[in-house]
């Protein structure tokens, strides 16, 4: 019960800070997509910020064996770039594009 709690939790921090950051804003999402126009960078600073935050987490992770509840951790293993790869990551960045709302 208590991960489910904190998973609930996580989440619904995670989507307000989305929010907060205009990342779920389609007007603010497209003027920083928009590079040859009037493009909007601050954007560029949520996502510094997200990695500032999210890059020591990783870090700390790799070294641990268990989460803090308790649970083992399964952290993937660096892969190869291939071709399914990179066919998703542009179908992302081309529903970005288009919808305009940060996916997450």
């Amino acid at each position: 019960m208590l991960k489910t709690l904190l998973a609930l939790l996580s989440g619904v921090i995670f989507g307000l800070g989305l929010i907060i950051a205009g990342m779920a804003n389609p007007a603010k999402v497209l003027a920083f997509l928009d590079v040859t126009g009037m493009w909007d960078p601050s954007l560029a600073l949520v996502m510094a910020g997200a990695i500032a935050v999210a890059a020591p987490a990783f870090l700390w992770a790799r070294r641990r064996e268990r989460s803090l509840l308790g649970e083992p951790l399964q952290i993937p293993a660096a892969g190869r770039v291939d071709r399914r790869l990179l066919a998703g990551s542009a179908l992302f960045g081309i529903g970005w594009g288009i919808a305009g709302i940060c996916p997450g």
